[in-house]
């Protein structure tokens, strides 16, 4: 009986999981994987770095280390709430990467979080979530 609770208390947390986050997780120890992230964004671990405004040996060699995760999760968040208002991942993606923002000067999602700007991304994903449209 342990063993079912167990393994339905797996399940029930791998469903709450986005499937974006689920897809760029190390399974081992759940943190975010620099590599994983790199791909599902077709971009390289080099442009990464330069995201997350982090040295590349930096996500490579420490990236179970709080500040590697905090901005990986960013990007993450970005990716997964972009999802849920555009309906699929591919398409939150090329909307992080390709789509200028009104009134952020046209920057890109990512062009914004590569400044340190993921909270207003963040921000204005809140706003078109609730209705409000820039």
């Amino acid at each position: 009986m342990c063993l079912e609770n167990a393994s339905n208390a797996h399940y029930k947390h791998k469903a709450m999981l986005s499937s974006f986050l689920a897809e760029v997780m190390e399974p081992q120890n759940g943190t975010i994987s620099p590599q994983r992230l790199s791909s599902a964004l077709h971009i390289t671990l080099v442009r990464l770095s330069q995201l997350t405004q982090l040295h590349r040996n930096t996500l490579t060699r420490h990236p179970e280390s709080p500040e590697v995760q905090q901005r990986l999760g960013d990007v993450t968040r970005i990716i997964s709430q972009a999802a849920e208002l555009v309906g699929e991942q591919q398409r939150a993606i090329v909307w992080f990467r390709h789509q200028p923002l009104s009134g952020f000067e046209q920057k890109t999602a990512e062009e914004l979080v590569a400044v340190g700007h993921a909270d207003a991304v963040l921000a204005h994903l809140a706003m078109l979530r609730d209705g409000v449209y820039a």
